[in-house]
C-alpha cells in the first residue's frame, strides 16, 4: 500500500525543470532507495516532500496517507510524521545531546534517550551531556541525528547519503538502525550513490533529469546504474556505484 504518493510533480528552479512529471509511490513500512547521477533530482525530491522553503511551488501533488500535502507548511508536515536527515547534519551550538533527542521524541524519558544512543553505537554516559556543536565530528553528529530519529518514531524518514562521514566501523550500526526504523513502522527513503547503502533497501527507483527511468528490485536497479544506465538527456555520465 502506498503511504506516500508523488503524483505527476514538476518543479522548476531558476527556469529549469528539476523534477519533470515525476510519479512515484512509496510503500508503507518498506525501505526504498533513490539512485541516479548527481543532478538527477533526488535531493530536490526529498526537499519537496518535506516542504522546505523554495521547494513549495510545484505542479502535481504529493499525498500522505490519502491527504494532499500541497500548501502544507514544513512544521505541519513534521507533525504528520515526515522527517528529513541531511547529508551534513545541523549544528546547534550549546544544545545538549539529551535536549536534542528529547525535542522531537514521542517518549521524552531518560531511558529512551539512552537507548537511542546505544542503538547507534554511542555511549550515553559520554554523549548525553555533550553539545551538538563543532566539537563533534561529522560522523558523531550523523549518529546523534539518527538517534533522535529513532526516538521520534516518524512515519516517513528521508535520508540523504546516510553513510556520508561515517567510518566503516560505524556503518553496521547505521544499517542496523535502518532496520530498527522499519521494525518500528517507519517508511524509509534512502538517497544514495553507495552500493552498500542500496543493498539495505527492498525496492529502488532510478532517477535522471528529474524523471523516473525505472523501478524495481535493488538488483535490477543497481545493474542499470552500474553498467547500463538508460539513455537520457542528463549531461553527466554516471560512474559505477561506490563499492563498499
Amino acid at each position: 500500500m502506498g503511504i506516500l504518493e508523488v503524483r505527476d510533480v514538476t518543479l522548476e528552479l531558476g527556469g529549469r525543470k528539476i523534477l519533470d512529471h515525476l510519479t512515484i509511490d512509496f510503500w508503507d513500512g518498506h525501505i526504498h532507495a533513490l539512485v541516479g547521477p548527481n543532478g538527477a533530482g533526488k535531493t530536490t525530491l526529498a526537499a519537496t516532500i518535506m516542504g522546505l522553503s523554495g521547494y513549495q511551488h510545484f505542479s502535481g501533488d504529493i499525498v500522505l496517507e490519502g491527504q494532499s500535502l500541497k500548501g502544507v507548511p514544513v512544521d505541519e508536515r513534521a507533525r504528520r510524521g515526515i522527517t528529513l536527515a541531511w547529508q551534513e547534519p545541523a549544528r546547534f551550538e550549546g544544545l545538549p545531546v539529551r535536549s536534542f533527542i528529547r525535542a522531537a521524541a514521542k517518549d521524552k524519558s531518560e531511558l529512551v534517550c539512552r537507548e537511542s544512543l546505544q542503538q547507534v553505537g554511542l555511549d550515553p554516559e559520554k554523549y548525553l551531556v555533550r553539545a551538538v556543536d563543532k566539537t563533534l565530528s561529522g560522523g558523531e553528529r550523523k549518529r546523534i541525528e539518527l538517534a533522535s530519529i529513532l526516538a521520534m518514531r516518524p512515519r516517513i524518514v528521508l535520508m540523504d547519503e546516510p553513510d556520508s562521514g561515517i567510518d566503516v566501523a560505524a556503518l553496521d550500526r547505521i544499517f542496523a538502525a535502518l532496520k530498527l526504523l522499519k521494525s518500528q513502522g517507519s517508511t524509509v527513503i534512502l538517497i544514495t550513490h553507495s552500493a552498500a547503502v542500496l543493498r539495505q533497501a527492498e525496492h529502488a527507483f532510478l532517477l535522471c533529469s528529474g524523471r523516473l527511468l525505472d523501478k524495481g528490485s535493488v538488483e535490477k536497479i543497481s545493474g542499470y546504474f552500474e553498467e547500463k544506465c538508460i539513455a537520457c538527456e542528463h549531461p553527466n555520465v554516471p560512474g559505477p556505484l561506490e563499492a563498499a
